[in-house]
């Protein structure tokens, strides 16, 4: 038979033929040559296909993952304590005078602003004196006054304690059903639910928040303080004084 007359199948089988044989010639004389090589060609030939083995069946170690814990969340219970303490911290008496007098007013402790906000139901002295939650006092003068709200100041010298950053909560990012914080006269811990956010003021549940006394959410950031009509102030109306220029 003619080798052009083969199919493209046969073809390939005799190739697979031909390389089979090939094989076989070849390990066969690579077996005789060894058998007559000297002794350390032999090693040498025995040690490479050990080593290509070795390397071969060597397992190949997977690499190690670390998985880090992820950070807990703060329980209800957590975030509640964490408030209180927050809200305190910043909360401060108005002295007309001196401590040992009573307080004329609640006020709300803006840190950053170094600053004190207040809503009295009676007129305010313009210099005052402001106890903080602990224990010291700093002498304050009236700086700007607005609608129901007034706010002091203090002298650039003055030592200030440390307090939590108010993060004031603007009006319109307040929801319905939220939770609130405040403390009452006598610093008791409530708790109560936003009702109704509108052009007057902010409505909770609340009952019993002094006039000036702040009132924060959950995570601490002050909402609103209290007012004689019991209706929380927004802090948008203390910044915006705040940031007024003084006529």
């Amino acid at each position: 038979m003619d080798i052009e007359d083969l199919t493209k199948t046969q073809l390939l089988m005799l190739t697979i033929l031909v390389n089979f044989i090939l094989s076989i010639a070849t390990g066969v004389l690579v077996i005789s040559m060894l058998d007559q090589s000297p002794a350390p060609i032999t090693q040498t030939v025995q040690q490479i296909v050990d080593h290509t083995i070795e390397t071969i069946s060597a397992p190949i170690s997977s690499p190690i993952v670390i998985n880090k814990p992820a950070p807990a969340t703060p329980t209800q219970e957590q975030q509640l304590t964490a408030a209180v303490a927050a809200d305190g911290a910043r909360t401060v008496l108005i002295h007309k005078n001196s401590t040992s007098t009573p307080a004329i007013a609640f006020g709300l402790y803006l840190p950053k602003s170094r600053a004190v906000a207040t809503s009295a139901g009676v007129p305010l002295p313009k210099e005052v004196l402001i106890a903080f939650a602990d224990g010291s006092a700093a002498e304050a003068s009236l700086s700007k006054q607005g609608t129901g709200i007034t706010i002091y100041g203090f002298a650039d010298d003055a030592t200030l304690p440390e307090a939590p950053a108010a993060n004031p909560v603007a009006a319109a990012d307040l929801k319905q059903g939220q939770t609130v914080v405040a403390l009452t006269k006598d610093r008791a811990a409530i708790t109560g639910i936003i009702s109704k956010v509108d052009a007057s003021g902010i409505t909770t549940t609340l009952t019993s928040v002094p006039a000036g006394a702040g009132v924060v959410d959950l995570s601490g950031n002050v909402i609103g303080i209290g007012s004689p009509s019991g209706i929380l102030y927004p802090t948008d109306r203390i910044m915006a004084l705040l940031e007024s220029v003084s006529p």
